[in-house]
This record gives C-alpha cells, structure tokens and sequence, in this order.
C-alpha cells in the first residue's frame, strides 16, 4: 500500500541530504510502518533513505517491501553493499531472497559473506521447496541442559541479538540432539531459585518437524498444538533449526490460495495475479477448461442419444437447464463444504458414513423443497399433473446425487493420496450434469411410460 502522507517531506530530505532528520525517520517508526512511507519513492531513493538506518534496522525495513521489489533494490546495487545487507537478514528470509536472484548475482555475493553465513545458506538451499528444511531459520535459542537459570539468562543476553524469536528455549546436548524445551515464561518463572539448572525445568516430550516434512503438513501440527515455534529436527534427532509462526501463516495462506484456486479448477499460479504472464495464465485455466470441454461434449452425446424421447415430449427440454443447474449447484456447494472441511482438518477419511449420513439428510431437504417448488411450476407446462411429476421426482433425485457425488469424490482422492482440491466445482457439475441427463430421461420413460 502507497502511503503518500511523508513522500514530500521525504524527497525533501533526500534533495537536502539531510543526515539526521533521515536516520530520526528510520527509528522513529514501527519499521513496517517505515517502508510503507517510502512505497511511493523509487527503489534508488528508497535504497537510499536505508542507508541512514543502522545494519540491523535496515534489515528490518527492508523485509516488509515485497519479494519483487526487494529483488528490483538488490539488482541496481554493488554487490558489496547487497552483502552487508543479507548477512543482516534472518537465515530463512534470507534464502528465499537469494533464490529470487540471478544466478551470475548470487555466485558474487556468497563469497562477501562470512564463512558461517555463507554454509548456512547453502544448507538451508539444498532442502526441497516445500518442505519443513527450507522453510525453517538456523538462528535458534540452543542451550546445554547443564546451565542453571542464571546461566541461561547471561548466555541469553549475548545471544538475543542475533536470534530471530526466543519463545521457546531448546535444549541440546554436546552433539546438538535436541533434550528438551523450556519457554520463556518458564525461565523467568523461576528466577526465585535462579540454581535450578535447564535440564531440570525442560519438558522433554516436544513436538517437532522431520526437515524432509512436507510444509503443509507441519503447518498443521503447528494449529494443532497451538504452538509459536516448531523444532527441526533429522533422522537421528538433530537440532537443525525451528519454523516460526510467521512463516507458518505464510503457509496456510499459500496452501488456502492453491487449494481455492483448484476448486475454481485452475491450475495453481506460480507468481501474483497481476504479475503472471498472459500466456502462462491462459494455459493455467485453459488446461482445465479443455478437460471441462470434453466433459460438456458428454453431455452433449447424452441428449443426443434420447432425442427420439425428447421428440415426443418436446415440453421436457425446458426444463433440461432447470435440472443440470440444480444438479451442478448442489455438487459444487457440497464438494467446496467437505474440501475446506478435509483442509482444516475437520474431516478425515474414516469420517466418510458420516459424512454421507448427513449429507443424505442435507439433499434430501433440499430436493424435497426445490421439487416442491418444481413441480408446481411444471403443472402449468406439463400436458398433465402426473406427467408434472417427471420435474420433481428428478429433481430430488438428482439433488441427491450431486450432493453425495460431491461429498465422495474429494475423500476419494484424498483417500488416493491426491489433493482433494482437484475434485474442482466445474469438475464435479461436468459429472453431475451427464448423470442428471440420464437420471431425467429415466424418470421420464417411467412416469411417461
């Protein structure tokens, strides 16, 4: 968001070079309400207001410009100077950024880095996107279950500089396995007997994350035990580094946006709306929209094979709109209800009689009052009252089936170990439209003889 409340005083002070009104104007502020200010400069004025921040403020300020526009920043600027501020950056902020940087760029920054630093970021790069090892910072509180309260806050006071959150303390032994967890809140609880040494305060049942972990499913751990921090840890139980809850909404947000736009049944975008390119765009929907076609044209062959009916009672055809909308519609709301459901964790697979339970009852409220409702609209259409039931004996029938069909084929694939956002609206009215053309035609030929 452009905020141009301080823009003019700003190129102001960039015109005059006024030193001490600019570095007032970096530590004034909250450092996100600082970028926002200077959303409406260009990247060379912005780039230069940061200069007058102290090393870490500067980071700070930094971190809340977007991913693209911190890439635009760093792409105008020495490498010397795109060094000092990386190295201020948290370890996996940090990552992302290099990654979204040209490979000839990075080859000439990690050698400016320090040596710590720079092992660091290849550590944290070779880790799979999505999963817990690349999502996860290296600057983490770790402490020898041997120091005793006090111990710990001096060892505090010489680290908490360079951390990222100090939540939760995490204990480790002389070869980093991970023994245990103490909060904060646990520390300062016990300065009254400041003797008590960590391994004595330390919980030692700690809930953790596999570096190999897919991010979803740590995000979910991370909502279900209501934590600030994760532990990452490997096979043999080695501190790696923790995930923070920043980095886990982040997460839920990415995954909420990929699930809703398979629903919608568009292929995930790889970048922003507005930043992905027409052409990528067009194949992402395009993909599914040729899969919908083909779908559709079964319908079509499904009218075509009972025209000979449809013929005989041409006043049928006016409804055919009024069956498959109803059909499509009680699919598509109930598909989205179970995927969101199975998304928060509210269903789970062995949920499905259950679910099919109530989702029985739900349709047949529905179709009995939308049947009702069509049949007395059908008396005035229909060469008689019983060939008027036709309209509200499909209809129920058909609202049945949409709703089961769009409760089953998500657990269904989920159940098969696919994403059960792929079982999109448009893909679930596809299927529910061929089976309300033959479940019409059906009743039809029954009622009508």
């Amino acid at each position: 968001m452009v905020n141009t409340l301080l823009l003019p005083e700003l190129r102001e002070m960039l015109a005059l070079d006024q030193e001490s009104e600019l570095q007032e104007f970096c530590t004034a502020l909250n450092p996100g309400r600082t970028a926002e200010f200077m959303e409406g400069l260009d990247d060379s004025d912005v780039w230069r207001v940061l200069q007058f921040a102290q090393s870490d403020r500067r980071a700070e300020i930094f971190g809340h410009f977007d991913e693209e526009r911190q890439l635009a920043m760093l792409a105008c600027e020495p490498p010397v100077e795109t060094a000092k501020l990386i190295e201020e950056i948290p370890a996996d902020d940090r990552v992302d950024l290099i990654q979204g940087l040209p490979t000839e760029t990075v080859d000439e920054i990690l050698p400016l880095l320090p040596v710590s630093e720079r092992r660091d970021i290849e550590r944290l790069r070779s880790y799979p996107e999505g999963t817990a090892g690349a999502l996860m910072t290296t600057e983490v509180a770790k402490l020898a279950e041997k120091l005793t309260v006090g111990q710990a806050f001096d060892e505090l006071a010489g680290i908490a500089r360079s951390l990222e959150t100090i939540y939760y303390l995490y204990i480790v032994d002389d070869h980093n396995l991970l023994r245990g967890i103490v909060s904060t809140r646990q520390l300062v609880s016990s300065l009254n007997d400041r003797s008590l040494t960590l391994g004595e305060l330390m919980e030692t049942d700690v809930v953790t994350a596999l570096a190999g972990e897919d991010q979803e499913s740590v995000a979910e751990t991370v909502e279900r035990f209501n934590l600030l921090a994760i532990p990452v840890i490997d096979s043999g139980r080695q501190m790696l580094g923790i995930i923070t809850h920043d980095d886990v909404i982040d997460v839920v947000r990415e995954e909420l946006t990929e699930d809703a736009q398979r629903i919608a049944a568009v292929e995930p975008f790889d970048d922003d709306f507005l930043r992905i390119g027409l052409a990528v765009l067009s194949y992402k929907r395009g993909l599914w929209l040729t899969i919908l076609f083909f779908a559709a044209l079964l319908t079509a062959f499904a009218l075509r094979h009972y025209e000979d009916e449809l013929a005989v009672h041409a006043w049928l055809v006016w409804f055919i709109p009024l069956i498959i909308s109803s059909g499509g519609n009680s699919g598509s709301q109930s598909a989205t209800l179970v995927i969101t459901a199975m998304t928060g964790g509210e269903v789970e697979l062995t949920d499905l009689p259950k679910v099919l339970g109530r989702e029985l009852g739900v349709s047949l409220m529905l179709g009995g009052f939308l049947s009702a409702i069509g049949f007395f609209v059908a008396l005035f259409v229909a060469p008689s009252a019983v060939a008027a039931l036709v309209i509200p004996l499909t209809l129920l029938s058909v609202i049945v089936c949409g709703c089961l069909c769009g409760v089953t084929l998500p657990i269904l694939f989920k159940r098969l170990g696919l994403d059960p956002a792929l079982m999109s609206n448009p893909f679930v009215a596809g299927i529910v439209d061929i089976l309300g053309i033959v479940i019409y035609i059906n009743v039809a030929r029954i009622v009508l003889g």
